[in-house]
């Protein structure tokens, strides 16, 4: 499956791409929020099984009319790094690991959604989805969808063999990522280079369309080239500024302001 073989949507505020797979589709919510997040619908025989939740109200609505409209219903909801948005599906089944719900309760999750509650106001759905299933590491299959979870650090990683494709937080090709530093750098390229391993045809994370591995590649390149430069580097803004001159085109400069953080605290 290649990543622009998509039907595209336009819909009122966000877009949708759908991925024919055959027995089930991939619906691929692009929200065009403040803070660029991605849902996505894994459907088969008429359910739809939700990855991630929108945060904002309108796109909440929109994502909701959406499912309305054609008929879906929803099998579930996979609560991982994006726990914010409860008003979304409410009675809908909530599936998380247990480290994500801390994650979300208590960590950094819970830090960020403060955070954004505080910058974006009454358009951000603060309220936190409260999962009433846990799930383990391993097979489970959900509203007919075959998944693989796999617990992280922070939330949980998913495999769709189905569609043969696996989602993360974050890839980027042509943005800039949160990088705590040089373990942590080494930690996402051996993560990616588990991805091309394995030949999986998509990527999907929460804040990007879906990308192929082409693009894993180029964002361990990009990584292995941070740590030079920040190994070069004397201080914060010498490194932001070397990241900058080495990568013009690329978007998440609050990402970036982050990473230079962790390089240099």
């Amino acid at each position: 499956m290649n990543k622009n073989t998509c039907k595209s949507i336009q819909l009122g505020k966000g877009e949708m791409h759908v991925y024919d797979f055959g027995g089930v589709r991939l619906h691929a919510y692009q929200t065009h929020d403040l803070i660029d997040d991605e849902v996505f619908l894994l459907e088969k025989d008429g359910k739809v099984l939700v990855l991630e939740s929108p945060c904002f109200f309108d796109n909440i609505a929109e994502l909701t009319a959406y499912l309305e409209e054609r008929g879906l219903e929803p099998a579930g909801i996979l609560v991982s790094y994006h726990a914010a948005g409860a008003s979304f599906l409410p009675g809908v089944p909530k599936y998380a690991t247990r480290g994500a719900a801390e994650y979300s309760a208590a960590g950094g999750g819970k830090a960020l959604i403060d955070g954004f509650a505080a910058a974006f106001g009454p358009a951000f759905d603060h309220a936190v989805h409260q999962p009433d299933h846990f799930l383990e590491e391993g097979p489970v299959t959900i509203g007919g969808i075959e998944l693989v979870i796999h617990p992280t650090a922070e939330a949980f990683d998913v495999e769709l063999p189905e569609f043969n494709a696996v989602y993360t937080h974050m890839l980027g090709h042509d943005c800039h990522s949160i990088v705590a530093g040089a373990g942590h750098a080494d930690a996402m390229i051996a993560q990616l280079e588990g991805y091309i391993a394995r030949g999986y045809d998509l990527i999907l994370t929460s804040h990007y369309t879906p990308e192929d591995l082409k693009d894993a590649g180029t964002k361990i390149a990009y990584l292995e080239q941070l740590k030079a430069l920040a190994a070069a580097s004397g201080d914060r803004e010498q490194f932001k500024a070397a990241v900058q001159a080495g990568y013009p085109g690329y978007s998440g400069e609050n990402y970036l302001d982050m990473t230079a953080g962790f390089f240099f605290p």
